[in-house]
This record gives C-alpha cells, sequence and structure tokens, in this order.
C-alpha cells in the first residue's frame, strides 16, 4: 500500500485548509466560547460546509453523498484538528452517518442519509454511560411491548447533542451489562416524550449533553438492524470513528508542534533565540519523527477502511493510541516550550491541549487501545 496522496486528495486538503483557517479558526472558536454561544458553531459556515458537500464526503453517491471515502474524510478532519474547527463533522457526519450506514435498512439508509449529506439533519451518538468508554458496559433498556420498544436509562457525554435533530440510542434488549451480545440501536427524536436532555460545555469549549431516557416509546421502525445484533456494526463504526479522531489530532498535533518551532525562532533568551539550544532542537527532533510515523499510520488506517480490509479494528486502535500518545507529547511540549505565556488564556497554544485531552478519551484513551490492540494480537 502506497501511503501517498493522489492529486485529488492533495487538492481536497488544500481547499479545506484554505476554508477553515479563514472561517473556522481558533479565533472563531473562541469567539464562540466567549459570547456563549446557543448552538456552540456557526449555522452559516456549516451550511457552506455542506454545500461544498463535506457532509456527504464519505457518504455512498446512491444516498446523495460524494462517495469520497473515509481517506477524503479524514483529509478534512486533519484540516480541522489544525484550526480546532467546531462543526457537527465529528457528530454527525464521522459517527452517526456511519452507524446508519452499517447498521440500517436500504429504506433507513435513504431516509436519513441524504438529509445529512444535505446538511439538514444533525445525529448523535448516544452510547457512554460511565466515566469511561466502555461500549459493552451498557445498561439502558430496551423492552419490547408489540410492535413498539420503551427505552430507559441514562448517557452521558453525547456530543452536540443540544441541538441534534436525533440521537442514535444504544440500549440493552438481552443480556446484562458486559455482555457482548444484546446491544441494540434506536433512532429517537430529539423531541420524544420522556426524553430530556441537560447541556454542558467541555475544557475544549465543545459541548457534550447528559441524555435521560425515562420510558421513551419508540416505533419497530426506529430500530437499526437485528434486535440485540448492533454490536458487531457498532465496532465497525466505532473503529472508523477513532480513525477519524486520530485524523484530527493528527492535524492539532502537527499544528501544535509548527507553531512551537516558529516561537523557537522568535524567542530570545540570554542573548540568543532558544531554537538555538541544543537540549530544545533535540526534543523538537524527536517530535518530528514521531509526528511522520503517526501520519503514516493514520493513512494507512484511512486507507484501510475504504479498502475494507479484515484487520481494520486492529489498525484503528494501533492509530487511536499512537495518535493519544503524539498528541499529549505535542502539545504538552508545545506549552513547555513556550514557557509562562503558554499558561495564558490569550495565548491560542492553550486551546490546542484542551482540545487534545478531550479528543484522547473519546471513544477510548490511549490505555484501552493499547490494551485492545494487544488483545487483538493475542496477547
Amino acid at each position: 500500500m502506497a501511503l501517498v496522496l493522489n492529486e485529488e486528495q492533495v487538492m481536497l486538503r488544500e481547499s479545506a485548509a484554505g476554508f477553515l483557517a479563514e472561517k473556522v479558526s481558533v479565533a472563531q472558536l473562541r469567539e464562540l466560547r466567549d459570547s456563549d454561544s446557543e448552538r456552540g458553531y456557526d449555522e452559516g459556515v456549516w451550511r457552506e460546509m455542506a454545500e461544498m458537500g463535506w457532509a456527504g464526503i464519505a457518504i455512498p453517491e446512491e444516498f446523495g453523498g460524494l462517495g469520497y471515502g473515509y481517506t477524503g474524510l479524514g483529509l478534512v478532519l486533519e484540516q480541522a484538528g489544525r484550526h480546532l474547527s467546531v462543526s457537527p463533522l465529528q457528530s454527525t457526519v464521522l459517527v452517526a452517518a456511519t452507524l446508519v450506514a452499517e447498521l440500517g435498512s436500504q429504506q433507513q439508509k435513504e431516509q436519513l442519509l441524504p438529509a445529512i449529506a444535505a446538511g439538514e439533519k444533525l445525529v448523535s451518538l448516544a452510547l457512554q454511560e460511565g466515566a469511561h468508554h466502555a461500549p459493552e458496559q451498557v445498561a439502558a433498556t430496551a423492552t419490547a411491548e408489540g410492535d413498539d420498544w420503551v427505552l430507559s436509562g441514562c448517557k452521558v457525554l453525547v456530543a452536540d447533542a443540544h441541538v441534534a435533530d436525533s440521537f442514535i440510542v444504544i440500549a440493552r434488549s438481552a443480556g446484562a451489562a458486559g455482555d457482548s451480545d444484546g446491544l441494540s440501536a434506536f433512532l429517537v427524536d430529539a423531541g420524544s416524550p420522556g426524553l430530556s436532555l441537560e447541556r454542558r460545555s467541555m475544557v475544549d469549549s465543545r459541548n457534550m449533553g447528559v441524555l435521560s431516557l425515562e420510558k421513551v416509546r419508540v416505533s419497530g421502525e426506529a430500530l437499526l438492524g437485528p434486535a440485540g445484533g448492533a454490536g458487531a456494526g457498532l465496532n465497525r463504526a466505532l473503529d472508523i470513528a477513532n480513525i477519524g479522531l486520530a485524523s484530527e489530532m493528527l492535524g492539532l498535533s502537527a499544528e501544535a508542534f509548527e507553531r512551537t518551532v516558529e516561537y523557537l525562532k522568535e524567542r530570545k533568551q540570554f542573548g540568543r533565540v532558544i531554537g538555538s539550544f541544543q537540549g530544545l532542537q533535540h526534543r523538537a527532533a524527536e517530535l518530528f519523527a514521531e509526528l511522520e510515523l503517526a501520519r503514516s499510520i493514520v493513512l494507512q488506517a484511512l486507507n484501510a477502511i475504504d479498502d475494507g480490509e479484515q484487520d481494520l479494528a486492529l489498525l484503528a486502535s494501533a492509530a487511536k493510541a499512537k495518535l493519544c500518545e503524539v498528541a499529549q507529547r505535542a502539545t504538552n511540549e508545545g506549552i513547555q516550550m513556550h514557557g509562562g505565556i503558554g499558561m495564558t488564556d490569550e495565548h491560542e497554544i492553550g486551546f490546542f491541549i484542551k482540545r487534545a485531552r478531550v479528543a484522547q478519551h473519546t471513544f477510548g484513551d490511549y490505555n484501552y487501545h493499547l490494551d485492545r490492540f494487544a488483545q487483538l494480537s493475542g496477547f
């Protein structure tokens, strides 16, 4: 597998870089945070993204998307990471649309995917119930009553929950928490009776929500995939989501590194630019090498999605674990090498470490994926 981009992919990356730098930059993130934006993102900019095809970039053409694959989406996410761009790109496009494509029937795909691709519908995954990612530790229940299902339980860290039109709720229709089987996925409208939402802001200034379901009744048509058989599709969708997050962390890590290198060339100490100090040069060189390795593993994982390779789970955990490690190192070094100014809110380098920490813990942190990689490798 050649780990290089073709001409179209290079053009997509450059187009995304230019658009996001102009309209969805770190400065816009600061503005959204300071204004306590009601939606948490710019609706006008999101419409522009949808018009450019980004909302449907990985959705097949038969469902109104571009059919450009996850490598294309990963390149856009990398640039979003560079600029800390805030939009429903992660929650709706990367996660929810992928899960619909994995579990939905032909009719459900025809109903949902074109609306997502057009930027007209926002959908969010409601999975996590505890402090840490544990997809099998689902206690929320789904009870069949005639042709309907009744859902009860509580979900935390639901991305963009306060603006979502619908949720994909993972509930247990059989077995007990911890069982790998018995999970079902349901499409639940945000305005359903019995569903309540509490909006919360994360340290990276993005919005999550706590979703409470008290005997929420949905029709049988809301079930995505077979009852009790959502596990395989959910796991594949989470693998793809983690590769997308790794792409975003690659972008933010590279940007943090490049900003730090520029600072090393400007900041003077003891009459010399600090970039001339050998100790800092060594640290920068080691981080550069780590970033190049990270870039290769992310591109390999993105290609594996589009090529339908069987070892996707292994590559997904390898990519997520590696990028968790690199993002932590790049943002830590960025703060340390900037010195005191790096700790202040007025300097932008601090925004990168905040976003990195949230992305690292989303859908499994370094330790989770390192353990999973070891298990999948037979250890």
